[in-house]
C-alpha cells in the first residue's frame, strides 16, 4: 500500500487474469462462489420476500423512524447524572463485599440504600417513558408498540428485582 501511494511511484502492475477452468474443476476460481444459496439440506426453506410497506409519493416509507415525545418525564434531564451516582454506589458496595466486608456493614448498606433508591427512581422514570412510547407507537406501528410494552414489563420486573436485593442487603 505504501509504495502505491508515494508521489512519483510507478503504478502497481495489473493482476493476471484468473484461469477459466482450473484443474480441480470447482469453478472459475477456488475462492469464487457463483451462487449463494440459503438452502440447508434438511432445513427449512427461507422465503425472502419483502414486507409490504406503504410508500409516500416520494417513494419513502410512511412509517416514521421516531415518534416525538410530547410530555418529558421529571428525571429526564438528570438521568445520566443519577446513573453515574448509581454506578459509583454499586462499585463501592460490590468492592466491599469482594474484599470480605460482611453484608451487615454500613460500608455496604449505605451505598446500597443510596444507589438502590436512585436506581429505582431512574428505572421507574424509564418505565414511564417506555410506557408512553408504546402507546404513541400503537396507532402507527403495532409491532413496535407491543415491543415497547414488553420492554416496559421487563423494566417493572427489574424494579421488583432491585427491591428484593435491597431488602436482602438492608435487613442483613
Amino acid at each position: 500500500w505504501a509504495t502505491s501511494v508515494r508521489i512519483g511511484a510507478a503504478p502497481l502492475p495489473a493482476c493476471p487474469p484468473l484461469p477459466a477452468d482450473p484443474p480441480h474443476g470447482r469453478g472459475p476460481h477456488p475462492g469464487y462462489t457463483p451462487h449463494v444459496s440459503d438452502e440447508i439440506i434438511g432445513g427449512p426453506q427461507l422465503d425472502r420476500q419483502e414486507r409490504p410497506v406503504r410508500l409516500g409519493v416520494d417513494g419513502k416509507p410512511l412509517v416514521p423512524q421516531r415518534v416525538p415525545e410530547t410530555k418529558p418525564t421529571p428525571l429526564q434531564s438528570v438521568f445520566i447524572y443519577l446513573s453515574i451516582v448509581v454506578l459509583f454506589c454499586g462499585v463501592i458496595a460490590i468492592m466491599a463485599l469482594e474484599l470480605g466486608t460482611p453484608m451487615s456493614s454500613l460500608i455496604v448498606k449505605i451505598p446500597v440504600a443510596l444507589g438502590g433508591t436512585l436506581l429505582l427512581l431512574v428505572t421507574g422514570d424509564a418505565a414511564v417513558r417506555i410506557w408512553r412510547s408504546a402507546w404513541a407507537w400503537m396507532p402507527i406501528d403495532r409491532t413496535r408498540g407491543v415491543q415497547r410494552l414488553i420492554w416496559c414489563a421487563v423494566s417493572v420486573g427489574a424494579i421488583v428485582f432491585f427491591l428484593g436485593v435491597m431488602w436482602i442487603v438492608l435487613t442483613a
